[in-house]
């Protein structure tokens, strides 16, 4: 499969269109044009759908993309290993918000500095849908917090967080789980392993909250606690990092619930040599 073909279908998805990819790419849009409906030929499927003035991936050209990332991204690896380079290409990886805003800037900017032509792409989530993307070869690796199914990944043991119950300054001491009652829980989607860690540590004294309050930032999350609508469980080094601990009530939980060890997961099976460079940095 020709590797410049697939350089430009991966360019026009990501910018969105065909000119922005030109232009990206220093060519015209007509060549664009031409060997996108050749890759298409090629391969025998329509890859875009066009809505009004915009392109979207078809189904066929969702399947493609991953491949195509991987292809790229083994032919990358392959010239490194005969010119005995340093790793380069793209290598994009998943994280907890959390370890993202406080542990990674300083891990990305070394990797960086010792790898400078490696992409790094990052995408957030919670645990279990980093680990769903992981076994989907979306990412090539991820860093979550357990529990998670680790079946059929490596594991890497990178960071060990220290987890807190955060709750309103009028809220009370907390000395025990039944001190909190029914209120309200605020917390990231199902699939975050700090929610699941409440929800067990509250279970085990049959606690059961009123309502859970979803929201998508640690940021959101803090607030809404400082504001009375609920309390919650962060990483301590989340709460410093927003400076925000004079706005909260902060309570030591159990051990076994606070000590949340980091871990990078990747697919038993994948190796890159970015990938390789990143793990060797812990």
């Amino acid at each position: 499969m020709d590797l410049t073909a697939l350089q430009i279908f991966r360019s026009v998805v990501e910018q969105g269109g065909v000119n922005k990819a030109a232009a990206k790419l220093h060519r015209v849009p007509s060549n664009v044009t031409t060997r996108i409906k050749q890759l298409e030929e090629q391969l025998g499927a329509k890859l875009f759908s066009r809505v009004g003035r915009r392109l979207t991936l078809s189904h066929e050209g969702k399947v493609l993309l991953p491949l195509a990332d991987q292809l790229l991204r083994l032919s990358s690896e392959a010239e490194a290993a005969l010119r005995n380079k340093k790793p380069r290409g793209t290598l994009r990886i998943g994280a907890l918000e959390s370890t993202a805003a406080s542990r990674l800037p300083p891990v990305l900017s070394r990797y960086h500095e010792l790898y400078p032509d490696v992409q790094i792409e990052l995408v957030t989530g919670t645990s279990g849908a980093l680990v769903s993307r992981v076994h989907k070869q979306d990412v090539e690796a991820a860093f979550v917090a357990e529990p998670f199914n680790a079946d059929g990944l490596e594991t890497q043991t990178v960071f060990v967080e220290q987890l807190v119950l955060i709750t309103p300054k009028s809220f009370g001491s907390v000395r025990s789980a039944k001190d909190i009652g029914n209120r309200t829980v605020i917390a990231f989607s199902a699939g975050c392993s700090y929610r699941q860690r409440l929800e067990a540590w509250l279970g085990a004294s049959k606690v059961l909250p009123d309502r859970v309050m979803e929201f998508q930032s640690y940021h959101a999350i803090i607030a809404c606690v400082a504001a009375g609508s609920g309390l919650a469980v962060v990483p301590r080094a989340v709460l410093e990092l927003a400076r925000a601990k004079q706005n909260v009530a902060m309570t030591a939980l159990p051990p076994r619930i606070a000590k949340a060890r980091t871990q990078l997961v990747w697919r038993r099976e994948h190796h890159s040599a970015a990938l390789e460079a990143m793990k060797n940095l812990f």
